[in-house]
């Protein structure tokens, strides 16, 4: 309603008594002053009783049959029934719907309504299942069990079980007790350090058994802080790969060199010409 409309000053001064904001109170009593308008001037406030709903289908079954017809909502109604401005009255409206409420249920239409004197609504429910469900995106993690403790088991018994296979066929045992009299011919530390060995073949002492090593470690340590990427997958890791691959390249060549490939007096031997010189 406009602000011209007075209101309730009962219904307002009670609500505001009731602790109810001003502006529920002033809609409430609005809406009391224009019921009791209405009220004061004849008009319902409710729908039709049906007794009076069927009295206006017999009035409008008559016209009916007498020729008159049905006027459109646009259009005036045959007889001069029409109100101001062509618009149907209230008791045509009823008897309108009181009309179509004793006529046959029409199936349901899947368009648009042919009839535009009613108002259909349609409920639907849709299952679940058929509502769309937007899921983060997954991260590259996985948890600690089982996945990552299964795999790691898997590998320690892999490893086991190769170590005890070539404990079976390899026979590594204990070489005699020092003796500084007999120098063996073939002087080489065990496989492990033979790469910390070739090196002394290259470089000073100080410089291949401190300084190389010790750049090396330190650039391993500090990978992780250089390239920051927190993907775990090995293909996002470039810079962590290509830097251990390195590593593990270059130290397993001097492993190679050291192990076959020198002979008597640490010196290059070609294995197919002065046999295997690699003791375990």
């Amino acid at each position: 309603m406009s602000d011209e409309v007075q209101i309730d000053q009962e219904v307002y001064d009670r609500l505001i008594g009731e602790g109810k904001s001003e502006r529920i109170a002033r809609a409430k009593a609005k809406a009391a002053a224009v019921r009791q308008a209405k009220i004061a001037e004849g008009q319902s406030l409710g729908p039709k009783p049906a007794e009076e709903a069927s009295k206006k289908l017999e009035e409008f079954r008559e016209k009916a049959a007498s020729g008159g017809g049905v006027a459109t909502k646009t259009a005036a109604p045959a007889g001069g029934d029409a109100g101001a401005g062509g618009r149907l009255t209230p008791e045509q409206r009823a008897a309108r719907v009181a009309a179509s409420l004793g006529q046959e249920q029409q199936p349901p239409s899947m368009g648009v309504p042919a009839s535009s004197e009613h108002t259909h609504r349609l409920l639907a429910l849709v299952p679940p299942s058929g509502i769309q469900q937007v899921q983060a995106k997954q991260q590259d993690k996985v948890y600690t069990w089982p996945h990552l403790l299964l795999v790691e088991f898997v590998a320690l018994l892999a490893v086991t079980a190769l170590l005890l296979v070539a404990s079976f066929f390899l026979d590594a045992p204990l070489g005699s007790l020092a003796n500084p009299n007999e120098v063996p011919a073939i002087n080489k530390a065990p496989w492990y350090f033979m790469g910390l060995q070739e090196l002394l073949r290259y470089f000073h002492p100080m410089v291949a058994g401190v300084t190389l090593p010790g750049v090396f470690m330190v650039g391993l340590m500090a990978v992780p802080y250089v390239d920051k990427n927190p993907s775990a997958h090995p293909e996002n890791r470039k810079l962590a790969n290509m830097a251990f691959t390195f590593f593990l390249t270059f130290w397993g060549l001097l492993v190679i060199i050291g192990s076959f490939l020198r002979g008597a007096g640490y010196e290059w031997v070609w294995p197919w010409v002065e046999g295997l010189g690699f003791t375990l």
